[in-house]
């Protein structure tokens, strides 16, 4: 598959989070038959709740009958609009979908899911099916998702201010290069191995790129009308994120500075910035603003400005200070 871009599509193209689409795929990962690339320690403890929401709402088997092995409804998680994009956006988003638009996707995946049972198919053809589907999402959110949700924030939005800066030392090429070996610049437009043959041109709408968590290690592509254009692509990081549970401040660290500002330490072996490391440990923003504020002056972070953000990471005596108590 090939995006033709142009300059004014260079200008529009923006960075956006989706919290459903990583909600959908580790519903599918946990449904089975395949794990779609989360290990097997996230998946075991999810299980439990996962079977409880399942049994409670046929509007979850429903969701689920919305797929094929690569390929899913598009209404059901459509393109973010923002960095800052919340699960309620989401759902606002699949209640508000063009109805015609998402019949169609409906008609197209009940005719080629044939398990699907009567239930989840009620579901799907009933007159508040939006309304059944989101409900169900919201379930699962809550159950699967809210509690890991700041801390794959925290990574995607990480991952955005790595690529940004990349595009701008390095250009469209290098950062696409970058996103996926499946994606790649060439001759003014966007290669994308592996998809269905087609050209499609952007026409000066732009493109969204997406940092996902559960995308890894693969990409997913928006082509269809009448969606906007999106690449999802797996964030920096991923694999270790996946691979491991939140793990305290080192002990050593939590003696010497305290808990709350040992965590942070730890945590800034890449940029971040005040508000997102509040969110993703659960920290009144001050109260970071504060730690921070010591752990600069102490030489262990340093701080630059990028855009409208101010970011913090670890110096090299931070790093010292880290590397010494593992």
């Amino acid at each position: 598959m090939r995006f033709e871009v142009d300059a004014e599509d260079l200008l529009r193209t923006r960075f956006a989070l989706s919290p459903v689409f990583e909600l959908q795929n580790v519903m599918r990962a946990l449904a089975g038959p395949h794990n779609r690339g989360i290990p097997e320690s996230w998946l075991r403890r999810l299980r439990a709740p996962f079977a409880a929401v399942r049994a409670a709402d046929p509007a979850v088997d429903a969701v689920l009958a919305l797929h094929l092995p690569d390929s899913g409804a598009t209404f059901l998680c459509p393109p973010p609009r923002r960095i800052g994009q919340t699960i309620d956006d989401d759902l606002a988003a699949l209640r508000a979908a063009p109805a015609a638009a998402a019949q169609a996707e409906i008609d197209f995946y009940l005719q080629r899911r044939p398990d699907a049972g009567d239930a989840a198919r009620a579901v799907l053809t009933g007159v508040d099916v939006l309304e059944r589907l989101a409900g169900a999402f919201a379930a699962a959110w809550t159950a699967l998702l809210a509690g890991d949700w700041p801390r794959m924030r925290l990574l995607c939005e990480r991952d955005v201010v790595y690529r940004a800066a990349e595009l701008g030392r390095s250009g469209w090429a290098a950062a696409l290069a970058g996103l996926h070996p499946k994606v790649r610049w060439r001759d003014g437009g966007i290669d994308m191995a592996g998809r269905s043959p087609q050209t499609i041109a952007l026409g000066g709408q732009g493109l969204l790129l997406i940092p996902s968590v559960f995308i890894w290690p693969e990409i997913a592509v928006y082509g269809d009308e009448p969606w906007p254009k999106a690449i999802v692509y797996p964030a920096r990081g991923v694999a270790t994120l996946l691979e491991s549970e939140p793990a305290p401040a080192p002990e050593h660290l939590s003696a010497l500075l305290g808990r709350s500002r040992a965590l942070l330490l730890d945590s800034l072996a890449d940029a971040a910035s005040t508000s997102q490391l509040a969110r993703a440990f659960g920290m009144a923003v001050g109260a970071v603003g504060d730690h921070l504020t010591v752990l600069r002056r102490s030489g262990l972070v340093e701080r630059a400005r990028s855009g409208r953000s101010v970011l913090y990471r670890r110096t090299p005596l931070g790093d010292s200070l880290i590397d010494g108590g593992h």
